[in-house]
């Protein structure tokens, strides 16, 4: 039995374990298998990237507060960060990379900076 191509059914000339006709037949499968995934990934960092770009624009001093609506309407995401710290004293931080931040009383945030360099 003659084995073709996974991506265009060509058939297989070649080592027995040869799975595509050319090296664009490949990487067209492999992309085409990857996309809904790689689409997702792009979106989720794209979030994150402005999330942290947006903290760093407010928070040239390593250490500020910001209202909730300012943040809001410069475009940032609440729903998307990349890690929680929690103090010894029970305060939640939510960081985008090196910048965090904690909600205040009355729609505010203090903006911080772990690690910088």
């Amino acid at each position: 039995m003659q084995k073709t191509c996974l991506d265009c059914g060509e058939p297989l000339v070649g080592r027995a374990d040869k799975k595509f006709c050319s090296d664009q037949c490949r990487n067209n499968y492999n992309n085409k298998l990857n996309s809904d995934i790689t689409a997702f990934m792009r979106q989720v960092n794209n979030i994150l990237r402005k999330n942290r770009r947006i903290l760093a624009e407010l928070n040239p001093n390593d250490k500020t507060t910001v209202s909730k609506e300012k943040l809001s309407n410069l475009g940032f995401n609440f729903n998307y960060h990349t890690h929680l710290y929690t103090t010894q004293k029970g305060s939640t931080y939510r960081f985008v990379y090196e910048y965090g931040y904690l909600p205040l009383e009355n729609d505010f945030y203090m903006l911080v900076v772990r690690d910088k360099k």
